[in-house]
């Protein structure tokens, strides 16, 4: 399982980003991402989750975010990326 940092603002999303797709697990099942140790964010995050969901997508996999902080699901709402994450 995958899991969202403490912090995950624009200097942290690359990084970010290249952690979680070399973690990755084998196979064609869904990937468990797990939000609940997010505290401080901006929409890198979104962006950042986003990357990830088309990297999966293209490899016909699903992203599922479990977890998810209230903000991070009023953030996804407000840019109308909420359906996209299944947050």
């Amino acid at each position: 399982m995958l899991k969202l940092p403490e912090v995950l603002t624009q200097a942290e999303a690359n990084a970010c980003l290249a952690d979680w797709l070399s973690q990755l697990p084998m196979g064609d099942g869904p990937v468990t991402l797990n939000g609940a140790g997010l505290q401080r964010f901006d929409s890198a995050a979104l962006a950042a989750l986003l990357e990830l969901r088309r990297h999966l997508h293209a490899q016909r996999r699903v992203l599922v975010l479990e977890a998810a902080p209230a903000r991070l699901q009023d953030l996804a709402a407000l840019y109308g990326v909420d359906e996209l994450l299944a947050i």
